[in-house]
């Protein structure tokens, strides 16, 4: 998906929990906004991806970020507010999930009408986050 020659590194990352967005700045100059749940969909984890078969994640429309760790300076370790914390976002899978986040979602939602499966959580929560 990245360009072969384009190594990209992330400058800054601002999550917007709010609005659940985490704004994400590579060395290139380039800004994303990229959605909490459009990340926990498409974690990079064995637990999302399988063995090739890539399980369908449901029900996170209103998952938020609770914490960004990093990993050297190659990548984040995102924990959700769901519990999942097992993908590593490298910059590469940040910047490729940013560049082709349309196309990705267009499939995603493809793919939840198809197993007439739900974006909407299955319990209505109210979280307060607290700094």
């Amino acid at each position: 998906m990245t360009s072969p020659d384009y190594n990209p590194v992330v400058t800054a990352l601002k999550l917007k929990r709010k609005s659940r967005i985490l704004e994400v700045t590579f060395d290139n100059g380039k800004t994303f906004q990229l959605s909490c749940e459009m990340l926990r969909v498409y974690s990079p984890s064995a637990e999302v991806h399988g063995h090739g078969n890539p399980v369908l994640v449901t029900h996170k429309k209103n998952v938020n970020i609770k914490a960004l760790d990093p990993v050297g300076n190659y990548a984040v370790k995102i924990t959700f507010d769901d519990g999942h914390n097992t993908g590593l976002f490298s910059w590469k899978v940040l910047y490729d999930l940013a560049t082709h986040q349309v196309d990705l979602w267009e499939k995603y939602l493809a793919r939840l009408r198809a197993e007439k499966a739900s974006r909407e959580p299955l319990i209505d929560m109210a979280v307060k986050y607290h700094n």
